[in-house]
Parts: structure tokens; C-alpha cells; sequence
């Protein structure tokens, strides 16, 4: 509850300085700590992702890694060649149906 009054009153503190006559001048500078918290938490999250995948992520060895890839690269070459197949197909259908209206 208090994250969210915080936000919404610094929110409002932005608001005004935005439209008052001048921006920025004889702020309460509101925006500005809004600003540097917005900073540390992206900080901090970015320092978090990197501990999760440092210490709580189960990477694949080498060799694991390379099977992986092979079959990934095999199964995009078969579904490339079947949606390579079936355009051909659906172009034929196509340069058949007109053929056929245009006789």
C-alpha cells in the first residue's frame, strides 16, 4: 500500500512540474529522486537476473549443447522443406484455378 501511494504521489509531483509555467524550475525535485528509485530497482533487478542465472540455472554441458543444436537445426530444415512443399502445392492450385477460369 505504501509502494502504491508513493508511486501515485510522484506521479501527481511529475504531473504538476510538467505543466507548471516552468518545468523543472523550483521543483521539489520529485521527480528527479523518482527517478534515481526507478534506477535502483532496475539496478537491483538487473543484479538479481544475473545471481538467478549464476546460481539457480541449470546450463547444458558442451556436448549437450551441440546435440541440442543439431536436432534443432535438422527440424527447421524438414519444417522449412514441408512449408516449402506446400506453397508449391497451394501454387499450383492457384495457377490451375485460373488457368481453368480463363479457358
Amino acid at each position: 500500500m505504501h509502494a502504491l501511494k508513493n508511486e501515485l504521489f510522484t506521479g501527481l509531483a511529475q504531473l504538476v512540474e510538467h505543466w507548471s509555467p516552468k518545468p523543472g524550475v523550483g521543483s521539489s525535485s520529485l521527480s528527479t529522486r523518482a527517478n534515481l528509485k526507478k534506477m535502483s530497482n532496475f539496478k537491483n533487478y538487473v543484479s538479481e537476473s544475473y545471481e538467478e542465472l549464476k546460481n539457480h540455472v541449470t546450463w547444458p554441458t558442451w556436448a549437450e549443447g551441440q546435440k541440442l543444436m543439431v536436432i534443432v537445426a535438422v527440424f527447421s530444415i524438414l519444417f522449412s522443406l514441408a512449408i516449402w512443399g506446400v506453397d508449391e502445392v497451394f501454387s499450383a492450385a492457384v495457377k490451375q484455378y485460373f488457368n481453368w477460369v480463363k479457358s
